[in-house]
């Protein structure tokens, strides 16, 4: 049985690999996904991109390679879409057109609660099923018989969780993924490693090679390096955050963290414009679904200082950041590996 994969995402390729655990053995993954999980049609890292701008320069490469995913949805039995709406959504649209009985499963959905409701239509008109990762999403969709919450990804591959405040004298900076947020963001990182008197820890996503590492981030032996983001979490006592995931699998952790983000300005322009929701990070998100106060601080554009970052890591309660980080992953309730993998091998059995 052949599954054609789209995960383009760092993050969306960790999930993958939880999941793959939980698949039968006899599913073969084609596609775009991690080289680590097989044998992918092409390189994530190649593939990424950040904000609408980089899109606009690598359009022309992403229409050829999303025409080719195309393609191979002839010979595969089943379609898995992850995250990615940008690239995601053509794509299903495209393969729903040419294939209509082909089973489209998209999980990790499109933000389209936060952007445009209007798109809901359209996402449940080019899928089969729909795997939620937020509680609160399905209420947001028109046909509830395709949407079912499945959990959160990361309460299965987080391991360590902190049972106290930790004073382990190390901080953790994780300044993304994407070339764009690591060169805005080190620079400054570089500043508040030398104004602070904690060993600082730089965390690197695994697939990056030394030769990338040297090539993007310069400089980095005021670091110590690691590539485990949730161990490294789970031992310090605060972290310097890019957006994106990893803002929430420090919330899950119970690790003071304060978000800080660099747009460029055109992106920054439609983001504030368009955007529906009071926060960027996932669990203030969450955190406001309940009712409740922010978990965590965050900086955008301009507020972006050192001065800034480094007055948080000094004044944040930590005490009530755990408290907060235990009460998020009651909300959550469970991981989604299992319940998700459960759906494919169910689908694919009776083809």
């Amino acid at each position: 049985m052949k599954l054609l994969v789209c995960a383009l995402e760092t993050s969306s390729n960790i999930h993958l690999k939880a999941l793959v655990k939980e698949l039968d053995p006899s599913i073969e993954l084609t596609g775009i996904f991690d080289k680590s999980l097989g044998k992918p049609r092409y390189d994530i890292t190649q593939l990424a991109v950040m904000g609408f701008v980089d899109t606009i320069k690598k359009l022309p490469s992403l229409l050829k390679i999303n025409n080719e995913m195309v393609t191979l949805a002839k010979d595969v039995d089943a379609i898995l879409l992850m995250d990615s709406s940008g690239f995601n959504l053509p794509l299903a649209k495209k393969i729903k057109k040419k294939y209509p009985s082909k089973t489209i499963i998209y999980y990790i959905l499109p933000q389209a609660w936060a952007w445009k409701q209007k798109r809901i239509p359209k996402i449940e008109a080019s899928c089969d099923i729909l795997c939620s990762i937020l509680p609160f999403e399905k209420e947001y969709y028109n046909k509830k018989e395709m949407i079912q919450y499945v959990g959160h990804p990361l309460l299965d591959e987080i391991k360590h969780l902190k049972k106290t405040v930790s004073n382990s004298g190390t901080v953790a900076f994780m300044p993304g993924s994407r070339k764009g947020e690591i060169t805005k963001l080190l620079p400054l990182y570089k500043e508040i490693v030398n104004k602070i008197d904690e060993k600082a820890i730089l965390i690197v996503p695994p697939h990056f090679t030394k030769e990338y590492i040297d090539e993007i981030y310069g400089d980095v032996s005021m670091f110590t390096v690691s590539y485990d983001s949730h161990r490294t979490l789970e031992k310090v006592d605060f972290a310097f955050i890019c957006s994106g995931t990893a803002t929430l699998e420090a919330a899950l952790i119970g690790t003071p963290f304060v978000l800080n983000y660099i747009a460029k300005s055109f992106d920054y322009f439609i983001v504030k414009n368009l955007l529906k929701i009071k926060y960027i990070g996932l669990a203030n998100i969450f955190f406001d679904k309940m009712g409740e106060e922010p978990i965590h601080k965050e900086f955008i554009q301009d507020e972006v200082t050192v001065a800034n970052l480094i007055n948080e890591y000094r004044t944040i309660n930590k005490e009530k950041f755990l408290t907060n980080s235990q009460n998020l992953r009651e909300y959550l309730q469970t991981g989604s590996s299992y319940n998700v993998a459960s759906l494919i091998n169910k689908k694919l059995s009776k083809i």
